[in-house]
């Protein structure tokens, strides 16, 4: 006969209980719990009595006993003394080939319709470290992107940073299907975070043409919770991160970086923090380079990304726009005034610039960038004297050049949102233009 009291007494009684928290407070964004140990970053289960809503959340801040959580959803629907449990294995993305084509959710659940994920067998965390410096490869190869004014004059390199700096309505989301479609990366993954819900299908009809090949699409629209917007960009890191360790070469666009700022602000100004310049918190000036800075090569592959700013009244000196240009590794600025002359894509070269140009294009390339900005310059400068008519042709003969070159520079620099060159061809065109 077995003796089973020798095994019942041999069990952990504390593993034969789930331990949970209760809900004892609950604001419009944070709910408060106690009666389990977290730490901050943890994430929670948060579930009603009635078992009607069940919703992960996490943990944001600790005052003895209590803890303030930020749910994922919203907290409509739950109550006080509704339990809260601790999800031991933390915040992850499944990953792998299978996401090729997919739209996903914040928390990396398809979306498009599609049916469940398939050929996803790896778990990627969402909080991880950046590549150490020392470990980072240098950026020397040229990332063409397919646009005139990028590659001839902006020209990026893999594994660099970039930021698309522009005011509402002036062509962010047309640039960057233009740059999803002439780039040549083997894995492009695209975070739409804080975007109007239409705009989601739009964007892959319209400016991917419907095609999702080697695509995923990450999307957060604004109807959600800042929190569900603030880990759509984590998400988009960890899968770019998941395919550039298999020797990938990834290109990763999110937009915005505004909207992803203002979903932290969202949660520190919730859970307490002082605002320090013109509403935001200081963990949102420390969360942007955690983010940005995971860009970047290592020794199997590559991540180059660009990151979308929406600039306030289109003033470049907005705090998050200043923020991110001193993190990045160049940034492209589109202005509304080329946009109201016609001129597509509003590319500003004069005020627009990549760090990394000059350590990844030909000695003759770069020769001719420098000849075509000093052109544009000169043009810039006079241009109030010639529409006035206070400049008379045979004054300055280098300014007669640069004003007789003008046409020519302007067709060089536009570009049509079906149209896409190889670098080689753009090269080329920029000789003949400068020349």
């Amino acid at each position: 006969m077995v003796d089973f009291e020798k095994y019942i007494e041999s069990l952990d009684s504390s593993m034969l209980v789930i331990p949970f928290g209760r809900i004892k407070n609950i604001t419009a964004t944070t709910i408060t719990a106690n009666g389990i140990d977290v730490a901050i970053g943890d994430t929670v289960r948060i579930e009603s009595e009635q078992n009607l809503y069940k919703v992960l959340g996490m943990v944001t801040g600790i005052d003895g006993e209590n803890f303030k959580i930020v749910p994922f959803s919203f907290v409509d629907g739950f109550r006080i003394n509704d339990r809260v449990f601790l999800q031991r294995e933390g915040l992850s993305v499944k990953c792998g080939y299978g996401l090729l084509g997919r739209v996903l959710n914040a928390l990396g659940e398809p979306i498009d319709g599609a049916g469940k994920l398939y050929d996803v067998p790896f778990n990627e965390h969402l909080n991880k470290p950046s590549i150490p410096a020392l470990d980072r490869g240098v950026i020397n190869q040229v990332f063409a992107t397919g646009v005139k004014a990028i590659d001839s004059m902006l020209t990026s390199g893999k594994g660099q940073k970039v930021g698309i700096f522009a005011g509402s309505g002036v062509g962010k989301s047309t640039l960057m299907g233009m740059i999803v479609k002439g780039c040549q990366a083997q894995i492009k993954v695209i975070a739409l975070i804080g975007e109007r819900g239409r705009e989601i299908p739009e964007f892959i009809h319209y400016n991917l043409e419907g095609n999702l090949e080697n695509t995923v699409i990450v999307a957060a629209t604004s109807d959600e919770s800042s929190l569900m917007r603030k880990y759509g960009a984590f998400t988009a890191m960890a899968i770019a991160e998941f395919f550039r360790d298999r020797g990938h070469d990834v290109l990763l666009i999110m937009d915005s970086v505004t909207r992803f700022a203002m979903a932290q602000r969202e949660i520190g100004l919730s859970t307490g923090e002082p605002p320090v310049s013109r509403g935001y918190p200081p963990s949102v000036f420390a969360l942007l380079p955690q983010l940005m800075e995971r860009a970047g090569n290592n020794k199997l592959g590559s991540i180059t990304a660009f990151f979308t700013v929406l600039v306030d009244g289109d003033d470049m000196n907005d705090p998050i726009a200043d923020q991110s240009r001193s993190i990045l590794d160049g940034h492209i600025v589109l202005t509304r005034e080329l946009t109201q002359s016609g001129i597509y894509p509003p590319i500003d070269v004069l005020q627009s610039a990549s760090r990394v140009m000059d350590k990844v294009v030909l000695k003759d390339h770069y020769n001719c960038f420098l000849k075509l900005k000093k052109v544009l310059s000169l043009i810039k400068e006079n241009e109030v004297l010639v529409r006035v008519g206070a400049y008379k042709t045979g004054m300055d003969r280098e300014l007669d050049e640069a004003l007789a070159k003008k046409e020519r520079i302007i067709a060089f620099l536009s570009q049509s949102q079906e149209q896409k060159y190889d670098y080689d061809t753009i090269v080329k065109l920029l000789k003949e233009v400068v020349l």
